[in-house]
């Protein structure tokens, strides 16, 4: 399954900018047997783990944590860019290549003490990631992990959340 998962997945050279090769993962969303697939597998890691909640990340991040959440039992809630949410929210600022980005989180979106799993699509430095599990904590509650279904390992997002909390499908 793996295997057909990664051929899926197309490169696209100079995209967004040049020199950067963007992994597309949008022809896994097509193929309705290997999406379910993904799902499955990503599901089966964080079984057992008790997970309460899923945080999807901005904007590919929430196609993989609603379905992920809905196999888990467990609630979902989401971060976005400011603005976006409509209750009030708590932020959290992280840096960028080239300056800074701010993610924000309904402010009762976690009890205290529930389990939550950061979820996204792709890996890549961690900067976001980090950023959403530094909002869990922010509210008290227990990050268990963070789940992708691509790692870029070779930019160390990994290392930078901490490699024994990282899950990913397939790692480049």
């Amino acid at each position: 399954m793996l295997d057909a998962v990664r051929a899926a997945i197309r490169d696209v050279p100079d995209f967004p900018r040049p020199g950067v090769v963007f992994k597309d993962i949008t022809p896994i969303l097509a193929e309705p047997r290997l999406f379910k697939q993904v799902i499955d597998a990503l599901a089966d890691r964080w079984r057992g783990e008790r997970v309460q909640k899923i945080i999807g990340i901005e904007s590919r991040g929430f196609v993989f944590a609603a379905p992920l959440a809905y196999s888990l039992g467990a609630g979902l809630t989401i971060v976005r860019k400011p603005g976006k949410l409509p209750w009030r929210t708590i932020r959290e600022a992280y840096a960028l290549e080239y300056g800074e980005a701010v993610l924000e989180l309904h402010e009762d979106a976690f009890q205290p003490g529930e389990r939550v799993l950061v979820v996204d699509d792709v890996l890549a430095t961690g900067g976001t990631a980090e950023a959403a599990g530094r909002l869990v904590e922010r509210q008290r509650a227990e990050l268990v992990g963070y789940s992708f279904l691509v790692n870029l390992a070779f930019l160390g997002g990994s290392a930078r959340l901490g490699a024994a909390k990282v899950h990913s499908l397939l790692r480049f």
